[in-house]
């Protein structure tokens, strides 16, 4: 039988731009990670392996222009989205390179021998090292920060691990692009080529999962996809980690106080937040709690006139576009919703953006509503009406684990007058990140930063953004009474690397 085309298509229209590659057998998806595997001693060396991720990012750079026209032909993002998605891309890279440089993330620390302690301690000297090959499952909606250079990849190559990237369907073509470019930057440095593999196809994606010499995996995507990934990593002979993000409800709470302190700058945020990147965001705001009465009243009329001058928008593919019409559909058909602009088809490959509304009271218990409090992809929100903080409470005791949480305050209650704390107590245990007065949309790329949360957000309590993303490809491994002789470089009492470490109870730097 012949290996299946992948073609490369234009969401604008349906139809197929070129043939890029051929789904990859079970053959050869082995080929792809055994040289993966084999390439590990070639990011040994923390210069090279710094030196190669800043070549990445130049690279990248001096390539902008094909690989930008070639994601909006696939993606349909737009070349002033894809730019800064680029940017952002490089600038991962670059802040991994300074991680690598400085040293702390491999955590170095070294007890010598007290014979004093209760029991005694002998000579301990304890480090990270990193677990091998990473599959890494790209998204669909950032081509270039959650794809083939993106995060999971920066961070794994950092860690020291080679990775093999499952492409995503919607833009294999800038997928091929991308790795040829951090191809030519591992060859700059001597890496060969196998340190970043590349493998199309549904079942390709099941087998790299599935490989032996696969130690962990990465994963941005549904939930029913990421879920059976998940499963299969864990029902290997020898399980690995998985560390997925699945899918984000980022729930809104606004208070009665801040909605008749500023209802309609909150929902022209709301709208902008919303139908950002035709809503194909993973922090999407899906969810909002907003007061009954004349307050929430001015806020609707705002998120209304806002969302009624959104135009409208291409989803990244066709399924896409399907389940959202149909998604809406089945939520806007349920007794007592409604539908101030009404979201779906906005052409024959478009959507429009729209909201529903309901009572919050018909989503504090179990029951058909239960829909309204999962995902739904693309530039839709719910807003649900309260009567008081009971019924936010009930609410929000029903809700999955969250990539984020927010909650907008008035000033005064922002500064400690009211319920602002007990919020964000409530709030804390849904999610990743718990934003004050602002909106989820846009994940900076920052050292504080975290980026997960409880399941289904994510299937570990790891970040996919940020420093410490270094952290998911990595195991601690302690060497007791080794001779110094022996000890690797990083573990040796004159630290001829200058690394950061914990040394004797003493933090060093």
């Amino acid at each position: 039988m012949a290996a299946a085309p992948v073609w490369s298509v234009d969401p604008r229209t349906g139809k197929q731009r070129e043939q890029v590659a051929v789904e990859a057998t079970a053959q050869e998806v082995d080929a792809t990670v055994r040289a993966a595997h084999a390439a590990r001693a070639s990011l040994a060396d923390r210069a090279v392996r710094s030196a190669f991720l800043r070549t990445a990012a130049e690279q990248l750079e001096a390539a902008k222009d094909g690989l930008v026209e070639t994601a909006d032909a696939e993606t349909a993002l737009g070349p002033v989205r894809l730019t800064g998605e680029l940017a952002r891309t490089c600038f991962q890279l670059r802040a991994f390179a300074d991680i690598v440089d400085e040293g702390a993330f491999l955590d170095v620390i070294i007890n010598h021998p007290d014979d004093t302690a209760t029991p005694p301690i002998p000579d301990l000297r304890r480090y990270k090292v990193p677990l091998g090959v990473v599959a890494v499952y790209s998204a669909s909606n950032f081509p270039f920060a959650f794809s083939v250079a993106g995060g999971d990849t920066a961070s794994a190559l950092a860690a020291g691990c080679p990775v093999v990237v499952k492409a995503h369907p919607d833009h294999p073509a800038l997928s091929e692009l991308v790795a040829k470019v951090l191809r030519r930057a591992a060859a700059a440095h001597g890496i060969p080529a196998g340190v970043v593999g590349l493998v199309h196809g549904f079942e390709a994606g099941v087998e790299l999962v599935k490989h032996p010499l696969v130690a962990a995996a990465g994963f941005t995507g549904s939930v029913r996809g990421g879920r059976a990934l998940f499963d299969a990593a864990a029902a290997r002979p020898n399980p690995i980690p998985f560390h997925g993000e699945l899918g984000s409800l980022n729930p809104v709470v606004v208070t009665e106080a801040a909605a008749a302190e500023r209802a309609e700058t909150i929902g022209t945020g709301l709208a902008g937040s919303m139908t950002l990147g035709v809503g194909q965001f993973c922090v999407k705001p899906g969810l909002v709690l907003a007061p009954n009465g004349a307050a929430g009243d001015r806020l609707l009329k705002s998120l209304t006139d806002a969302v009624s001058d959104t135009d409208a928008g291409v989803l990244l593919d066709h399924r896409m576009r399907d389940n959202f019409i149909a998604g809406v559909a089945e939520r806007a058909e349920l007794p007592e919703v409604e539908s101030p602009v009404t979201p779906g088809a906005g052409g024959e490959h478009t959507v429009s953006a729209g909201f529903l509304t309901v009572s919050a009271d018909k989503l504090a218990e179990e029951g058909a509503y239960d829909l309204l409090l999962e995902e739904c992809f693309g530039p839709v929100t719910v807003v649900a009406r309260y009567e008081d903080e009971a019924e936010v409470r009930s609410v929000l005791s029903r809700l999955p684990g969250n990539l984020t949480a927010t909650v907008h305050l008035s000033s005064e209650e922002a500064a400690g007058e009211g319920r602002g704390a007990e919020l964000l107590a409530e709030l804390t245990p849904l999610a990743g990140r718990v934003l004050v007065n602002g909106w989820p949309t846009g994940v900076a790329v920052a050292p504080a930063q975290h980026h997960g949360g409880p399941y289904p957000a994510t299937t570990s309590t790891s970040t996919s953004v940020g420093g410490t993303a270094i952290e998911r490809w990595m195991r601690p491994v302690v060497y007791q009474g080794a001779p110094e002789a022996l000890l690797p470089p990083e573990l040796r009492d004159d630290n001829p690397l200058g690394l950061p470490r914990r040394y004797d109870g003493r933090l060093e730097r």
